[in-house]
């Protein structure tokens, strides 16, 4: 069990040092595995302690990660009630309640193999309700400027997007692509990074061309940051830029020539016939998109260069989205 006399002095006294991070690691490892109440326990004193060693984070992330995703059944996965059990914990009217709380939810998802998609929508909107309202533990930082998506925050969501991508290769989901819109809506007029408007713009396409039929890369492929990203960049226009010159239409590609992924290429090829008619985007989607898009009446520039993207490379376009189109051209 956790040496009760170091948790009850770190409780008491509301600070963590290395020599009692250190007897923590040891008891709660002691028998390879952390136990129900022990859990508990590092919950309380990460609710609480207030001043603490940069080794206290990594030792509370990694036990109940291990906890949830390797000793609970199913092992390597993440069931309902499991998911249900940790948004309860970590937070308070449904806003995650400290920093390292909001680092044990994303480590989870990276770490199962499977995760309820509830559970990642819950971590979409962590990012959400701090860049639109200034709420929780990435706002509490005091780095982040509400109302803008920075680097940081653009990357943590990517990274939460290809952490619920997990083994499977799975496109992105409606329920994700909405929270996406949403930030999308309530950043439009911000000087936003332009990680932002990659992410945004390849996520919603792999979202539109997953439900029109082709076979779906790993989200890591179909979102790959751009070499452009790591050097310096002229803002939002000179990506638009860079991405009328194809960047874009290399996500349409990454479905078609798959390269070297011997999988992809044979899928698609037995799939030859049905990918000509598959290309068209769907009428429900479509119907969703135009809806989604004109939600506050207006067309922003990541969904103009979407809509442009869909009329270049598909080779008939739903009534639902011609009126859009014409207005992105």
């Amino acid at each position: 069990m956790l040496d009760s006399d170091v948790a009850g002095r770190v409780l008491a006294s509301r600070r963590i040092g290395p020599m009692d991070v250190a007897a923590l690691r040891r008891t709660v490892y002691h028998d390879g595995a952390a136990e129900a109440g022990e859990v508990e326990k590092l919950f309380a004193i990460d609710e609480t302690v207030r001043d603490f060693d940069p080794s206290w984070p990594s030792l509370f992330v990694e036990a109940v990660t291990d906890y949830l995703v390797e000793q609970a059944a199913p092992q390597g996965y993440v069931s309902e009630e499991n998911a249900d059990w940790l948004m309860a914990r970590i937070s308070r009217d449904g806003t995650v309640k400290t920093a390292t709380e909001l680092e044990l939810l994303v480590k989870v998802l990276e770490k199962a193999k499977s995760s309820p998609e509830k559970l990642v929508a819950f971590a979409l909107r962590q990012v959400q309700k701090a860049v639109v309202d200034g709420e929780g533990p990435l706002a509490a930082g005091g780095t982040l400027t509400p109302g803008r998506v920075g680097r940081a925050e653009a990357e943590l969501l990517r990274r939460i997007l290809y952490a619920f991508g997990g083994d499977r290769n799975i496109a992105i989901t409606r329920a994700e692509a909405d929270i996406l819109f949403d930030i999308n809506d309530a950043t439009a007029d911000a000087d936003n990074d332009p990680a932002w408007s990659d992410l945004f713009v390849k996520a919603i396409a792999n979202f539109m061309m997953a439900v029109s039929g082709y076979a779906v890369p790993s989200r890591e492929e179909a979102m790959r940051r751009e070499t452009w990203l790591d050097s310096p960049s002229g803002g939002v226009a000179d990506f638009f830029g860079r991405m009328a010159a194809g960047g874009l239409r290399g996500i349409f590609q990454a479905y078609r020539q798959p390269g070297a992924e011997a999988a992809w290429a044979e899928r698609n090829a037995r799939a030859e016939v049905a990918a000509a008619s598959a290309e068209v985007v769907t009428a429900e989607e479509a119907e969703w998109l135009a809806r989604r898009m004109g939600r506050d009446g207006m067309l922003h520039p990541n969904e103009k260069a979407l809509l442009r993207f869909i009329r270049d490379e598909a080779p008939s376009i739903h009534p639902s989205l011609q009126s859009l189109i014409a207005k992105a051209a």
